[in-house]
């Protein structure tokens, strides 16, 4: 059995979409009505839903998040250096955490994790 998606509600679609391409290297595929849903395509030809909450923010619970496993420490620190500079990240550096090294941000009410782990 294959994880076929993942479908993420939030606020801003057409801002959250942007995220996904800049950031983790998504390419948005679909958008439906005025970025009501987007479909994004990732590694793997994974599909990321994006979908407007017709309620504003929504609350995911409170150890909700989406992890981003990368391959080793080098690329962790890069994708913090260019959150970082997109001022999505704060001064919270990537560190080392139980059996792995990342770092865990919000954005748009979203946990997001990105982190390596160690062998």
């Amino acid at each position: 059995m294959k994880l076929n998606h993942i479908n993420l509600v939030v606020a801003d679609v057409e801002k959250t979409t942007q995220f996904f391409e800049t950031y983790f290297g998504f390419k948005c595929v679909d958008i439906k009505g005025d970025y009501i849903v987007t479909v994004l395509k990732g590694e793997g030809n994974f599909t990321l839903v994006i979908m407007k909450n017709r309620e504003g923010n929504p609350a995911y619970p409170e150890a909700f998040h989406i992890g981003f496993m990368l391959d080793n420490v080098e690329k962790v620190n890069e994708v913090y250096q260019r959150l970082k500079a997109g001022g999505i990240v704060g001064e919270q550096e990537p560190r080392k955490i139980r059996d792995s090294f990342g770092f865990y941000f919000n954005f748009e009410n979203l946990m997001i994790e990105v982190g390596h782990y160690y062998e």
